[in-house]
C-alpha cells in the first residue's frame, strides 16, 4: 500500500451514498461523538454581555444553543421572544461570568428593546440570577477561552492508562495525536517507539488525567509488554521526571466529568459466559471469568481446550464492558457460537460443557440490559475502526442487528476482514463525515467513484466555489469544494436540530409521519446534518415532490448558502432539485424558520431549538384555516423558467411499462372520437392544422362572458373568504357540475398569447372550468410562449395530473393554440 491514491484521497460521501442507495446512521446514534462536541457551555448558562448599542454598559443574558466557539445568547427579559437572539464568537465578544460587572465596577443595564418591561432593575436581577448557572470563568478568560475542553489534550498532552493485562496496574502515556477526541497514545519513556502506540477514545473507562492511580490507591508500572526493555531504575527515572513536569502537560480533570461510571459487578471467578474477543471481534465464543480483581474488575478468558496452547486470549472487563453475554443468548437470537478450539465435534451444547467443566452459567443478572432503542438499521453507512489495524477507519455498513450490537462489514481495509461485532455504544465507530471534518483519511471503497479533478473543478451554474478556508489545523488555504461547509477548529459547526413533534404540521407534512421523525438530527457537518433534515422532511410530506418543489432554489434569488441535490420519490416517479442549506452555524436557526414558514408550519416544528411545554408561537391554539392566514400569506416565486426554459426540478421518468402504452393508446383513440381532443403533436404540425380544422364547432368564451365569468370568480372567492391556503386541490379532477359547463363558442383573443405573462394565463385559466390547476402555472411561472409548447405528456409528468384533469386542461390549451393560429400566426 505504498501509495494511497489520489483517487482514495477524494472519495465523496454524497456521491457513494446516491450510488448505493443507502442512507447514514443519524448523527445523534453517536453518544460519544456528542460529547465530544460540547464545548463547556450549556443551554440555560448566564453570563454578563456587553450590551451592543452601548458598549460601556453590560446586561445578563441565557446561553439558548452552543456550537463550537459560537454561543446563541438572550438578553434576559424578552422571556420566550426569539427575535432578539444573536450568536456570539466567545473568541472575539465582551463576555463575562456573572458578578464580573460588580467586581469591575461596571455598569450593569436593561436594554432599550426591554426596558419597559423591567420597571425595577435590581428586583428582576434577584429574581433572575437565584440559582442561576453561571457560565464557567475559565472558558470565558484566560488561556482556555473558547477553546472546545478537547482541544486541551493536545500533542505531548501526559494521560494514565489502566492495563490491559491487570486493572490495578497504570502507567502514563503521551498523547501524540488528537484526531477529534481519538487519542493516539504512546507509552512514556518509548520516545520514538511507536510499536506499542495504541489508539483510543479520549472518554475510555481505562484512561485518566495523571494522578488518577495514586489517588485510587493504584500502583503506577509499565506493562509486563514493555517492562524489559528498560531497567528498573530507569523506569523510577522516568516516573520522577513525569511528576516534576506534571503541571505543564496535565490535563484539565474536568475533561473526563462526561466518563462512563464503572458500575458494581457481581461475577464470581470460574462462572462461564460468551464472550466476544475485542482484539478479533468476528465471533461469539464461550468464555471463563478467570480472576476478580476488586467489585469492578475482572479478568476473562476465551476457551481453548487445546492442551498444546501457546498463548490465551484474556482481557480485563467490567460490568458494563462490550462483547459479553450470558449463556445460551447466541443461540436465542439465532446466532453461531463458535466451539472453543479442542472441542471434539461441531454441535456445541452448553449444558454437556458446563457438565464437562463443572462449571456454572453466570446469572442473568450479571449482565447489563440489552436495548434495541437506537437510530442503526440494516444497510446504513457509518465510519469505523478497523480492530486488526486500528490506525484504519474504513467505510462500514451494518448487515445485522440483534439488541444492542452491529454487525459491520469494512469496505476498503487493506486486508479483507469478517463481519465486525461492535456495540451501539462502541467509541471506535463515527457518523458518515467525521473523518473529513477531523481531517483524517478514510480508506473508501475499492471501487469509489470519486472526482478525480479536485484543484480543477467544473462547478455547475447553480454552484457557488468557496474561497480558502481553513479546515483543520495545519490544512491552511485549501480549496474546498462546493460540497464542504465551514468548520471551527476543525470540529462539527452544526448544533443539534430538534423536530418538535407538538409544533403544528402545516398542510404539506405529514403529521403521523413527523411524528415518527427521531428527537433530533446532529450535531455536525453543517450542510450534511440541513441535507439529513431536509430529506427527512421531504419523506414526512403528503407529496414528497410538491415539498421538494417548494424548498427548492429560486434561480432569480440571491445566493446566500450552498446548494445542495435532494431528491423526492413520488407515485414510483423520482424528482430532484437544487435545494440551498447554509454553511455556518450562525445562520443555522434563521435557515430552519424560514424553511418552516415555506411549508407552512410552525417555525419552532424544527430548529436548534427544543420546544419543551408551551410553543413560544403558540401554534396549538390555531386552527388550519387561522394558522395558514398568518403564515402563508407570502409565497414567492417557484419552479418557472429559468434561462433555457428547463425548471431546476427534474423529473426522472420511468421507461414506459405495459400499462403506460395502454393509456397513451386509450387516449388515441379518444381523439379520434371526442370533439375536445387534444394533440401531441408540436405545434405548426400538419396533424395540428388538420385537428384544428375539425375543432370548428368547439365552442369558447366571448370577450363579455368571459370578463362576467372573471366577476363571478372574484364574488365567489369574497363570499367564501378564502385564504391562501396550498392543499392537494389543484390536483384533483373537475368536479361533474363543472365538467358540464361547456362553452359554445370559439375563443377570440385580445392579446397575443405569446406576449402574455404568468399572471395573463392565470387570470385565462381562472375563467375556464380548470380554475384550480390556476395555482400550478403559478408556482412554475408558466407565461403565454410556454403556455403553447405544454402537450399531453408534458402536462402528465411536470404536474403530476391524472388523466382526466390532464385532458380536460389540455383542451383549453389547444382552444388557445387554435386562437392563437386563427388571429396572430400571420
Amino acid at each position: 500500500d505504498a501509495g494511497s491514491s489520489l483517487e482514495e484521497m477524494e472519495f465523496s460521501w454524497d456521491e457513494y451514498l446516491e450510488d448505493t442507495g443507502a442512507t447514514a446512521v443519524p448523527h445523534g446514534s453517536f453518544k460519544h461523538v456528542d460529547t465530544s462536541l460540547q464545548n463547556g457551555f450549556a443551554p440555560g448558562m448566564k453570563l454578563e454581555v456587553a450590551v451592543k448599542s452601548d458598549q460601556n454598559t453590560y446586561w445578563v443574558a441565557t446561553i439558548i444553543t452552543t456550537c463550537g466557539q459560537l454561543l446563541l445568547l438572550r438578553y434576559d427579559g424578552y422571556g420566550e421572544d426569539r427575535k432578539a437572539d444573536f450568536w456570539c464568537d466567545i473568541m472575539t465578544a465582551d463576555l463575562h461570568p456573572i458578578g464580573w460587572c460588580e467586581q469591575n465596577k461596571k455598569i450593569l443595564r436593561v436594554p432599550e428593546g426591554i426596558k419597559d418591561k423591567i420597571p425595577d432593575q435590581e428586583e428582576f436581577l434577584q429574581r433572575v440570577l437565584k440559582g442561576a448557572c453561571s457560565a464557567p470563568a475559565n472558558l470565558l478568560e484566560g488561556l482556555h477561552r473558547g477553546k472546545n475542553p478537547l482541544d486541551l489534550i493536545a500533542p505531548g498532552s501526559r494521560l494514565e492508562l489502566q492495563n490491559i493485562q491487570d486493572s490495578l496496574e497504570a502507567w502514563i502515556v503521551n498523547v501524540v495525536e488528537n484526531v477529534g477526541g481519538r487519542l493516539k497514545l504512546r507509552y512514556e519513556g518509548l520516545e520514538d517507539l511507536d510499536k506499542f502506540d495504541q489508539w483510543l477514545f479520549y472518554l475510555d473507562p481505562f484512561l485518566h488525567q495523571v494522578g488518577w492511580a495514586a489517588q485510587h490507591g493504584y500502583s503506577l508500572q509499565p506493562p509486563l509488554a514493555i517492562r524489559s526493555l528498560k531497567s528498573e531504575a530507569d523506569w523510577q527515572e522516568i516516573l520522577n521526571k513525569v511528576k516534576e513536569e506534571e503541571e505543564e502537560s496535565s490535563v484539565p480533570t474536568d475533561i473526563f466529568k462526561d466518563k462512563p461510571v464503572i458500575g458494581v459487578h457481581s461475577f464470581s471467578e470460574g462462572m462461564k459466559l460468551e464472550a466476544v474477543d475485542p482484539m478479533a471481534p468476528f465471533v461469539i465464543s464461550p468464555a471463563t471469568v478467570t480472576k476478580v480483581y476488586n467489585e469492578k474488575y475482572f479478568m476473562i478468558e476465551i476457551d481453548d481446550l487445546r492442551p498444546d496452547r501457546a498463548t490465551s486470549k484474556s482481557y480485563i472487563c467490567h460490568v458494563n464492558s462490550a462483547g459479553i453475554f450470558p449463556v445460551q443468548w447466541s443461540l436465542k437470537n439465532g446466532l453461531h457460537l463458535s466451539p472453543p478450539p479442542g472441542y471434539p465435534g461441531q454441535d456445541f451444547d452448553w449444558a454437556d460443557y458446563l457438565k464437562q467443566c463443572g462449571a456454572e452459567a453466570a446469572p442473568q443478572t450479571c449482565f447489563p440490559l440489552l436495548t434495541s432503542d437506537h437510530g442503526f438499521k440494516e444497510n446504513m453507512k457509518l465510519e469505523a475502526v478497523n480492530p486488526v489495524d486500528p490506525e484504519e477507519v474504513c467505510i462500514a455498513t451494518v448487515t445485522k442487528l440483534k439488541d444492542s450490537y452491529l454487525w459491520l462489514q469494512l469496505e476498503g481495509s487493506k486486508k479483507p476482514i469478517p463481519d465486525c461485532i461492535v456495540s451501539v455504544e462502541s467509541m471506535n465507530i463515527f457518523p458518515v463525515g467525521w473523518c473529513e471534518t477531523n481531517g483524517y483519511q478514510l480508506r473508501p471503497p475499492r471501487k469509489a467513484i470519486v472526482n478525480k479533478q479536485k484543484k480543477i473543478a467544473v462547478v455547475q451554474p447553480e454552484k457557488q466555489v468557496l474561497s480558502s478556508r481553513t479546515v483543520h489545523d495545519g490544512l491552511k488555504n485549501q480549496e474546498l469544494n462546493s460540497s464542504d461547509s465551514v468548520v471551527i477548529n476543525g470540529k462539527y459547526c452544526c448544533p443539534k436540530i430538534y423536530f418538535n413533534h407538538r409544533c403544528f404540521s402545516g398542510p404539506y407534512l405529514n403529521k403521523g409521519r413527523i411524528a415518527e421523525l427521531p428527537q433530533s438530527v446532529g450535531p455536525g457537518n453543517c450542510v450534511l446534518v440541513l441535507k439529513e433534515v431536509l430529506t427527512l422532511l421531504i419523506n414526512a410530506a403528503y407529496k414528497p415532490s410538491r415539498v421538494l418543489r417548494e424548498l427548492q432554489l429560486d434561480e432569480e434569488a440571491a445566493w446566500h448558502g450552498h446548494g445542495e441535490t435532494l431528491k423526492a420519490k413520488y407515485k414510483g416517479k423520482s424528482y430532484r432539485a437544487t435545494v440551498e442549506v447554509v454553511r455556518t452555524a450562525d445562520r443555522v436557526a434563521d435557515f430552519c424558520r424560514k424553511t418552516c414558514i415555506k411549508l407552512e408550519c410552525c417555525p419552532n416544528l424544527f430548529g436548534p431549538q427544543m420546544v419543551l411545554d408551551k410553543c413560544s408561537e403558540n401554534c396549538s391554539v390555531l386552527t388550519k384555516t387561522k394558522y395558514t392566514h398568518y403564515y402563508g400569506k407570502r409565497k414567492n416565486k417557484r419552479i418557472g423558467r429559468p434561462p433555457g426554459g428547463h425548471s431546476n426540478l427534474e423529473v426522472a421518468i420511468k421507461k414506459p411499462n405495459k400499462r403506460r402504452k395502454r393509456r397513451k393508446h386509450f387516449f388515441v383513440h379518444k381523439k379520434k372520437r371526442s370533439s375536445a381532443s387534444v394533440d401531441n403533436s408540436p405545434a405548426g404540425s400538419p396533424q395540428e392544422s388538420e385537428v384544428s380544422e375539425k375543432k370548428s364547432l368547439s365552442s369558447s368564451p366571448t370577450q363579455s362572458e368571459l370578463s362576467h365569468s372573471l366577476a363571478q370568480d372574484r364574488d365567489k372567492r369574497k363570499r367564501k373568504l378564502r385564504t391562501f391556503s396550498f392543499s392537494d386541490d389543484e390536483n384533483k379532477p373537475p368536479s361533474p357540475k363543472a365538467i358540464k359547463t361547456e362553452v359554445a363558442e370559439k375563443l377570440q383573443l385580445d392579446t397575443n398569447p405569446l406576449d402574455w405573462s404568468v399572471a395573463d394565463v392565470v387570470r385565462f385559466l381562472k375563467s375556464t372550468d380548470c380554475a384550480p390547476l390556476a395555482r400550478i402555472f403559478l408556482d412554475q411561472e408558466i407565461d403565454g410562449q410556454a403556455l403553447l409548447l405544454l402537450t399531453l405528456p408534458t402536462v402528465q409528468e411536470c404536474m403530476d395530473l391524472k388523466l382526466g384533469p390532464a385532458i380536460k386542461l389540455c383542451h383549453h390549451i389547444e382552444r388557445v393554440k387554435l386562437a392563437f393560429y386563427q388571429q396572430f400566426a400571420n
